[in-house]
């Protein structure tokens, strides 16, 4: 008898474990269930675009891994489906000699990565990749690329439908429970009736922590948001940057930093900056949530977290609180748009994993419970890394009986 297989979530991660169960296992039953009226609602279309080469992540861990198998996956799935692919390139900047060191380290890694045609550029070579862009020496990744996560999301709904899958809409999924190997899907909406599947994988994204925990799996780690607004700037200079221009992470400080991404549109964005969101889903940044609120102060990780990074929170806050400041950020790396203007464009939603104790969860986590598998933590390059998330959890994670 053929196997029933649900997926919960209909972004990018969810979408391509359905087609790859239908890619491996053509006589299954697959449905997705989406909460919203269409997919890649949420973080899937609320993203810098990027297609990552791999060049931070640690050797060995399942960030490397399956962001090296995503990158080529989806440059071949643009190619097959006709979905815009841009080879744009990527420059990661030391702006001094005190970023050498860590600026070496990520070459170190990128190379343990094997990240195709990673190379060091020196201060002059800077110029004949980015002219307008100043540092003392920088790596640079020429395979680096840019699409739309929600185009190839709408493209994979589209070959999943094809392929004899279903796709839900407007169905929100409470909970799931497990009995004799069949587990049953609760909804949100009473109304709507209960269904049994053979396995069930979660991808909820921003509520993957409360779907799980609601389904039995343990409570941590816990999803804490934070925002990160892009801007476009103004058109006329979109020119004076090629393609992505990054800073050299400093470990002092959770997140990235304001870096220079080009979008497949051709327009030219700096951002994000990250900075606690008053809900999950708050992307309009006018709205708060206060059930959401209510959770993270509740959470002692999130006030270790707190306390651990002040000054991080000062800085971020800084651009936060002033478009100025924001552009002066940018500005360092190239100087000619000091005083470009621009105007908000996407503001993401970053699922952050969180442990009890303050720590940031910097490796994907998927836990399997049964017949039940949850991606309880996929952040960046969580859509570059998709459809090996998807490989992974359907060949390797899973037992199909």
């Amino acid at each position: 008898m053929n196997k029933h297989y649900a997926i919960i979530g209909g972004g990018i991660n969810g979408l391509s474990v359905a087609r790859q169960i239908l890619l491996d296992f053509p006589e299954a039953k697959v449905t997705v269930f989406e909460k919203e009226n269409k997919v890649a609602m949420h973080q899937s279309s609320h993203n810098s675009g990027v297609v990552h080469a791999g060049l931070y992540y640690e050797p060995g861990g399942l960030k490397a891994r399956l962001c090296r198998r995503g990158a080529e996956l989806v440059q071949q799935y643009c190619l097959e489906n006709d979905v815009a692919y841009d080879e744009c390139g990527k420059v990661v900047v030391a702006l001094d000699k005190e970023e050498l060191p860590r600026l070496d380290a990520i070459y170190k890694k990128s190379l343990a990565n094997k990240v195709p045609d990673v190379r060091m550029l020196t201060a002059g070579e800077i110029a004949e990749v980015e002219p307008n862009c100043i540092g003392v020496s920088a790596l640079y990744s020429p395979r680096t690329a840019i699409v739309s996560y929600g185009a190839i999301a709408e493209k994979i709904a589209e070959e999943i439908q094809r392929k004899g899958g279903t796709i839900v809409f407007g169905r929100k999924v409470s909970n799931l429970t497990e009995q004799l190997n069949k587990i049953t899907v609760h909804f949100a909406d009473q109304d709507h009736y209960e269904t049994t599947f053979d396995y069930v994988v979660t991808c909820a994204g921003l509520q993957s922590d409360r779907l799980a925990a609601n389904s039995g799996d343990i409570a941590t780690p816990k999803i804490v948001p934070f925002f990160g607004q892009y801007y476009v700037i103004d058109e006329n200079f979109k020119s004076h940057v090629k393609g992505l221009i990054y800073p050299v992470p400093d470990p002092k400080y959770p997140f990235l930093g304001v870096h220079f991404t080009k979008r497949i549109d051709g327009q030219m964005t700096i951002g994000p900056n990250a900075f606690i969101s008053f809900g999950r889903e708050n992307y309009d940044g006018k709205t708060f949530n206060l059930s959401d609120i209510y959770d993270f102060l509740t959470y002692k990780g999130f006030w270790k977290f707190s306390s651990k990074n002040m000054s991080a929170a000062l800085r971020e806050l800084s651009t936060v609180m002033s478009q100025t400041n924001f552009v002066a950020e940018a500005a360092k790396y190239v100087p000619s748009l000091e005083n470009v203007s621009c105007v908000p464009a996407t503001r993401g939603i970053r699922a952050q994993a969180m442990e009890s104790d303050g720590s940031l969860v910097d490796d994907f986590v998927i836990r399997k419970q049964g017949n039940i598998t949850h991606i309880r933590n996929a952040p960046s390059p969580g859509a570059t890394s998709s459809l090996a998330i998807a490989e992974y959890i359907v060949r390797e994670v899973m037992t199909h009986k």
